[in-house]
Parts: structure tokens; sequence; C-alpha cells
């Protein structure tokens, strides 16, 4: 007989079937039994019990059958029977299953509980998972981490943090929850500063888990410092580097502008290397303007024996559109369709059409957009955008900027980029149609800011503002780079103050108010002479600043590395690696 194709248990009728009292029966002569025998029912029990941890994926039928059977489960099944519950987000059958335990009387086992907490938070049911927590004998570290990852995968911050403080004792899963759901939640600043509480508590040691995590929000943050600090710990805790780890460590090292740190840990990984590690190392050469030595790693990537994925070819795309290498993209778009048999998504698509507007092939770019199989999303129209501005083709520039709002209207950047093209097409009407309609949606335009970090700690800027403790110096400084810039023989773009103003003085002391000049002031004030100044800015570089930061590289003799929201930008003497400059 095939089994049922839906669980025994999930009917309607099935727990009060099970709860009824069959119609009696004349009552057997009791039968002698050895002390300590097992009976035919507990034999049958055990029997299943074995069956599911073997089988997990079949918990939930194999629980079925088990109560078919007509003997009663164990804690332990019940357990098994909701980790497949939790696995599934089948909220209805861990329901189901809690009725049926509390009515066994197998509901306040501590496993069992443990069970249902841990079903009802991943399933978004807090409310229920909390009245177990709280109604029932002593709780384990094991309920109190269940329920903690509910709160972290809800919405409630200070529920979570409430939670967490309220602990009487918290071990290396307890901690590594807070700083992953801090990283996920782009709160990167909280979770170093959650990771220093981890260490000063001297509850646990962190694990490579938690490495993992603080590592991604120091590669957000941009701070060199302190990713070399958790590097060391890596090292003087003799913490195994591990795939995950050392990917992290390379998109660490790579986003803080110390690509020669992530070759070295990608060299240093040879035994642990897998296609993850590989399309690390590609993305960090993509991001530091290496496309050359990205694409020869390609090459060594496959004579390695590793079979590229959707992500490897995505970076390589990547690559060659940063690089203007048209016809390798080209090459290895049709190879990935033809030979690595690869199904093209919407971020290959898109990084094609990325490949053609760089290059100026408005024709190729327009021909690959209608030749997608699903809907150009917002990144596809951004591009489009992008590369009209630049190549000042602004009646295409105004009708894909309008297919960018409809794409993502809650995204500032449609309006600003389609407000830049009428202003730089002197559509003062047009300008003012678009903010009215930003403003109409509720939509704000995220302000420009800037972070350096100085012995650990993060400084952040914000375009236009005053209010850094260290205001007077900053200002100075930027006056004698206003002065150093004249002298030089520079003149501002003030075509990139994108507003209706007359005054060139005004444009042009908006211009240097802009927040990577005064974390760059910041940097040339506070580090000595010769010594590489890192930025990161939550937003693209506008071209004045560009150039005019090129120029300073040669004045003051400093490498200033920029990370955008765009890529990596490194200037030395004068020049700029990025590749080229939107």
């Amino acid at each position: 007989m095939p089994p049922p194709t839906v669980p025994f248990f999930l009917t309607s009728t099935t727990l009060a079937t099970a709860a009824k009292p069959q119609r009696q029966q004349p009552p057997a002569q009791p039968q002698p039994q050895s002390c300590g025998a097992q009976t035919p029912a507990d034999s049958l029990a055990a029997s299943y019990t074995a069956r599911m941890r073997l089988n997990p994926h079949l918990a939930l039928r194999l629980f079925d059958h088990l109560l078919r059977s007509g003997a009663d489960p164990d804690p332990i099944a019940y357990a098994l029977a909701l980790a497949r519950c939790a696995r599934e987000r089948a909220y209805p059958a861990a329901a189901q299953l809690h009725g049926h335990a509390a009515k066994r009387g197998a509901a306040s086992h501590r496993r069992v509980r443990n069970g249902l907490i841990h079903a009802y938070s991943v399933c978004g049911m807090l409310f229920d998972a909390r009245k177990v927590f709280d109604h029932g004998p002593e709780v384990d570290m094991i309920a109190w981490n269940c329920l903690l990852r509910g709160y972290a995968q809800g919405r409630d911050t200070g529920a979570l943090r409430e939670f967490f403080a309220q602990m009487p004792a918290r071990d290396s899963v307890s901690w590594n929850t807070v700083i992953a759901w801090c990283v996920a939640n782009g709160e990167h600043e909280e979770a170093v500063a959650v990771f220093r509480e981890m260490l000063a508590s001297n509850e646990c040691q962190p694990d490579r888990v938690t490495l993992v995590s603080v590592i991604s929000a120091i590669a957000y943050l941009g701070a060199l410092a302190q990713g070399l600090w958790a590097h060391a710990y890596v090292c003087r805790k003799e913490i195994e580097v591990d795939e995950k780890l050392s990917s992290a460590l390379i998109n660490m090292y790579s986003k803080c502008g110390f690509i020669e740190g992530a070759v070295y840990v990608f060299e240093n990984s040879c035994a642990l290397r897998s296609v993850d590690t590989w399309n690390a190392m590609l993305a960090g050469f993509t991001a530091s303007g290496c496309s050359e030595r990205a694409l020869e790693l390609f090459t060594r990537m496959e004579s390695s024996g590793f079979v590229p994925n959707k992500i490897t070819f995505n970076t390589l795309l990547n690559a060659c559109s940063h690089g203007g290498f048209v016809e390798e993209g080209i090459g290895y778009f049709e190879r990935m369709t033809n030979s690595s048999s690869i199904e093209p998504d919407i971020a290959h698509y898109g990084c094609m059409v990325d490949l053609f507007c760089r290059a100026g092939l408005f024709e190729k770019a327009e021909e690959m957009i209608q030749m997608m199989p699903m809907e150009p999303d917002a990144a596809v129209w951004k591009a489009l955008v992008g590369a009209c501005r630049t190549y000042s083709n602004f009646e295409l520039g105004k009708k894909a900027g309008h297919r960018l709002i409809e794409a993502a209207p809650n995204d500032h950047a449609g309006y600003v980029l389609l407000s830049n093209i009428y202003a730089l097409d002197g559509n003062w009407k047009g300008v003012y149609k678009v903010r009215k309609l930003m403003l109409n949606c509720g939509v704000q335009k995220v302000p420009g800011s800037s972070s350096i970090e100085l012995d650990g700690v993060i400084h952040e800027f914000i375009s236009g503002d005053k209010s850094h403790s260290r205001k007077r110096d900053v200002y100075e400084m930027l006056s004698e780079i206003c002065q150093q810039l004249k002298v030089a023989g520079y003149a501002p773009d003030t075509s990139q103050v994108l507003l209706d103003i007359d005054d060139e003085d005004v444009k042009e002391s908006s211009l240097a108010l802009h927040s990577e000049r005064l974390a760059l002031a910041f940097g040339l004030i506070s580090t000595a002479p010769g010594t590489p100044i890192r930025i990161v800015k939550n937003l693209r570089v506008c071209g004045d600043c560009h150039n005019a930061i090129k120029l300073l590289s040669k004045i003051y003799g400093r490498c200033i590395m920029v990370r955008d929201a765009n890529r990596f930008h490194r200037f030395r003497e004068g020049s700029c690696s990025c590749g080229d400059y939107w």
C-alpha cells in the first residue's frame, strides 16, 4: 500500500480520533511480563524513531505511520517531526503536533518543548513560541537560543535586544545570532561593538561563524585596521580557516583597498579552495579595477579543474564591463549559454547592458534589453541612464529614467538620475516635475556620507555638514586643498552641481563640501605624510571630486583610495586605476 500523500495527523479528524477511546473490547487477560521488558508497541515506536533519525526528510510521513500503527510516539519522535516542520516552515503541522503531544502528556518534555519553540519561531509565530517558553518547567539554553533566533527573524528590534539582555547565560550561538542580525540589517558598527562585548564578557570564545559575520561587517565599513586585527585574532587563536572564512577575508581586504592582503589569503588557502573562494578573489580584482588580473585568474581557475558557476560568469562580465573588454565580454556570455549550459539570469543580462552602455554602444544595449526573456529590472535601467548621462544622450536617458522609476518607485536613485538628465539638458521644468513626483511619492534622497578609519575608530562626514568635532581643522585644511587645486590650474566642473544656480562661486563651494572631500581633509591632517588614506562613501563619487582627488594624490604624494557605491577608486601620483569613471 503506498504511503498517504497527506500526513495522518494533519487531517481535521485525526487528533480527535487519536484522542477518543476506541470501542471497548472484552478485557483480555493480562499476560505476565518480566521486569523491565519492552512491549511490542514500545519496540515498534523505537523502530519508527530510529527510521526518523536516519531519514529526517521523511520524518512527518514516518510519524504518520507511527500513529497508524497504534503505538505511542516517544518525545524523540515528536522532536524529530517538529524539526521537519521547522525546516519546511510548516506551522499548521507544528500546531497539530503540539495538540497531539499535549493530549498524550508529552508536550512538557524538554526536547518536545524545545522543538515547539524552534518550529514556532522559524514560522514567525513568536506569540505561540513565547507561550510555550513561558509556561512550563525551567527552560535550557537551547530554548533561549531558539526563541532568540525567532526574535532575530522578526522586525521587533527592541524585543530582540531586551530578550538578549535577559538571558541568564549566553553561548556562542547566542552571540552569533545577534551579530549576524546586525550584519543582515545593516548595523555594521553595532555588529563590531557586539563582538567586542562578547570578548569582554568571557562567556565563550568566538568561532568561525562569529568571525565570518564580524569580518563581513568590517568589510562594509572599510575598516582595514580592524580587519587586520580580526585576521590576526584568527591566526593567534588558531581558528581553522575554512572556505567561508577565507572568502570573507578575501572580500574584506578587497573592499578595504588592500588587494595584496586578499591575494595573500587566497594563495594560502590552496587546500580549502572552493568555487566560492575563486569567485571572491575574482570579485576582489574586479572591484579594485584589476580587470585583466580577473580574466587571468579565471583562466587559472579553469586549469585547476574548478567548474565556473553563475556567480563566476557574473563577476567575469562585470570585470569586462569595467575594463572595457567588449569582445571578451560577448565571448564569455556566449560561452556561458552555449558551452557551460548556464541559463543567464537578470544579473548576467544587466552586466551585458552595462558593458555596451559603458562603451557607448546604445544600439547593442537596446537590442540586449529587447532580447531579454524577463522584464528589465532597476539595475538594467540604471546602467542605461548612467551611460546616457555620460554620453549626453538625453532623449534616451529620459525614456530610460522614467522606466527606472516605474521599476523601482521607492528608490531615490531613479528620481535623482532622471532629474540629473533634465538638469544637464537645461530643462529645469523637467527637474521640478521629477522632484515634485519624488516628494509626492514620499521618497527622500539619501545624503552623501563618507567615513574614514583612524586608529581603529570610524569618523563619518556628511556632505555640507559642519558638525564634526574637528570642524575648524577640517575646514582650514579644506581651504588649503582648494588653494592647492587653483595653483595647479584645476577648474571645478560646476556642471556636476545639478541645481538651478547661476552663481558659479556658490556652485564651487557646494562641490568643496562633498563628504569625500571632508573625509580627505580630515585624513590629511590626521595621518603622517605618505600614509595611504582610505575613504568609504555610501553614494557614487561625482566626476568633479574624482578628478580633484586624482590631482590631490599627486600634490600631497598620497595613495588615496575611495570605495563608493559602484567600485573602488585607487588614486596614486595623479592617476586612477579604477579603469574608467562615470
